[in-house]
This record gives C-alpha cells, structure tokens and sequence, in this order.
C-alpha cells in the first residue's frame, strides 16, 4: 500500500468514526426508500441491506419503509409494498443482528391519493399516522382538504420535508397555517447542509429555531445520499441542533411494538 493510500485509508476511517452512533438517539428513521425495486430508491436487495448497513452504523436499528405512491409514476399500493418488504424481511431474518423494519407510504397528493382516503387504502405508520408529500413544482390546492380527510379517517398527517417546498420559501406563514390545520412537520436531514441548496438549508435551519418540526427522516434514496449523510452528522452536531423542537421519532418505536402484528395482519 503506498503513503497516499495509507494516508486516504486512515481519513476515511476516522471520517467513518465520527459518525459512529450519532443518531442513536432519534432510535426510528420514519422516511426512507430503503424497500427494493418499487420506487426511485433502492433498486435491489444488496443495494437495501448496503443501505440499511450504512444507517445501522449511525445508529438507526428500526425503520418505516416509506416508497411513493405516485399516480401514474409509482403505483404502488398495500400489496406491492408488503412484497417488497418480506423480500427484504427473510434476507434480514438470515442475519443475526438484524434491523426492525414496517412498511408504510410516502403519498403523493393527487387523485389517487383522494381515491385511496375515500377507500380508506392509506398505507399507515404505527401509531396511525399518514405520511403526505406535494410536487416539489407547485403547491397542491388539495393540500388542506388532505389533511382533512386524513383526520376524519382518524389519522394523523405529516407533510414529509416541507423546506424542500420551494413555492413556500417565501409566504413562511404558510406553514404555521399547516401546523395549524393539525398537520405535523418532518425534516429532511440532508435539509441541514446545503445538499438540496441554500435556500432550502435557510428554511430548515429556521424552522428548526421556529420549534416547527415533530419528526426527522433520512430520505434515503440511494449511496449517494448515504455518503452525504454520513458527512452532514459528521460536521453537524445534529442532536444540538434539534433540540428547539418536540423531535417524535423515539416515541414510534413503542407503536412498533404494538401496532405491528395488528396492521401487518390487516396488509397480508
């Protein structure tokens, strides 16, 4: 091995170390696209157990799947999503120290979205709750009566990384006024650091100070958000840095306990 390998081999050592545990503390990731082959993230079964590895060492050991439901793109449903998820559940159950995994949605706000409220089809998270998400183009004018609906079905709703929302950066009452409505907030980590852009990392950060968010996910797509993640928690003290907001994601891991058997039951 020559100088400039050692030397390489010993950073990136020390890089890994620094990220050893350091989000042990939200104990859940409760948005990542970690099932394989049904949306844009993991594209098979390595790539997922890579990707779960990876998340492991930070100091995840349980995860809600969350693959998109998206009219006419990823039409996915209850079905399709428990398959891909026993797939990766008996790779999981071959390995010893094994991760908890539940398989949920990230819906996209669209007719089909209205179509599977109105059939109460939702793909639900432990302890009831329903993840939404809008076209990163333009505002949904049904965002409001979503989030209705979803109550009157007894849900919860949370709107995933509503920083990312571009159309909002610059009307930021809008999001009170979604608080308002009864609808909870979830971060992107990646929003921290400025991998989606400036603008998106300035209305994380403030909204982070604003006390806004009741959850935090991964987004985990694919390697690449791997290895940006695993720079963002080693540079950024994120614990610290959450600590202005009523942060939820522990408090899913007795709802995995015991919504498990009962909604896993009701998706076969």
């Amino acid at each position: 091995m020559s100088f400039f390998s050692k030397i390489f081999k010993s950073k990136s050592k020390d890089s890994k170390l620094k990220v050893l545990g350091k989000l042990a503390f939200l104990e859940v990731d409760m948005h990542n696209h970690i099932l394989p082959g049904i949306d844009d993230g993991s594209q098979s079964l390595e790539q997922s157990i890579h990707l779960l590895k990876g998340l492991k060492y930070m100091g995840f050991d349980k995860f809600i799947c969350t693959p998109h439901i998206m009219d006419g793109m990823y039409p996915n449903n209850r079905q399709i999503i428990q398959q891909s998820k026993q797939i990766l559940q008996e790779e999981l159950n071959r390995r010893a120290d094994k991760p908890i995994i539940f398989a949920a949605a990230e819906h996209m706000i669209d007719d089909n979205l209205a179509r599977l409220v109105q059939n109460n089809g939702l793909c639900v998270m432990p302890g009831g709750y329903v993840l939404i998400e809008m076209s990163y183009l333009q505002e949904s004018k049904a965002l409001f009566q979503t989030i209705l609906d979803i109550q009157n079905l007894g849900y919860q709703p949370i709107l995933a990384h509503p920083e990312r929302y571009n159309y909002y950066h610059y009307n930021f009452n809008v999001y009170k006024q979604i608080k308002d409505a009864g609808c909870m907030l979830q971060l992107n980590l990646l929003s921290i650091s400025r991998y989606y852009g400036v603008e998106v990392k300035s209305a994380a950060l403030t909204m982070i100070k604003s006390g806004m968010y009741d959850f935090v996910g991964t987004d985990l797509h694919h390697n690449r958000h791997l290895m940006a993640l695993e720079d963002v928690v080693g540079k950024y003290p994120v614990r610290d840095l959450l600590s202005t907001c009523p942060i939820l994601n522990s408090s899913l891991q007795n709802h995995l306990k015991n919504d498990f058997e009962i909604i896993e039951t009701a998706y076969v």
